[in-house]
């Protein structure tokens, strides 16, 4: 059964960095682009980061890029989210998501993802 998991959210002051960790089980991560997603209440999803299998190049939306830093252990089955200079809009639940196809190159757009985690909610705030 495949499943991504979520971890490392939580409450962290503006300014501060959390890092968000996805491990996947019954799936081998490393096929696929893996993306980071959010929403916040009231709001659509919206695409933060990912990165492609193999080559490893990584996309970010123009609202995290040089804050945020998306990376992936494929030793490990897991896909990480480094987040520093957090700011109060990046308040979210977060999710990752596994592409549904083997070795495409990623985009920030939900429908191109077959697996999703449960999400980890981030909350920044002093």
């Amino acid at each position: 059964q495949v499943q991504l998991v979520e971890s490392g959210g939580g409450l962290v002051q503006p300014g501060g960095s959390l890092r968000l960790s996805c491990t996947a089980s019954g799936y081998t991560l490393a096929y696929y682009g893996v993306g980071w997603f959010r929403q916040a209440p009231g709001k659509e999803r919206e695409g933060v980061s990912c990165i492609n299998s193999v080559d490893t190049s990584a996309y970010y939306a123009d609202s995290v890029k040089g804050r945020f830093t998306i990376s992936r252990d494929d030793a490990k089955n897991a896909v990480y989210l480094q987040m520093n200079d957090v700011k109060s809009e990046d308040t979210a639940v977060y999710f990752c998501a596994a592409d549904s196809l083997r070795y495409r190159r990623c985009v920030l757009l939900g429908p191109s993802y077959g697996h999703w985690g449960q999400g980890t909610q981030v909350t920044v705030s002093s």
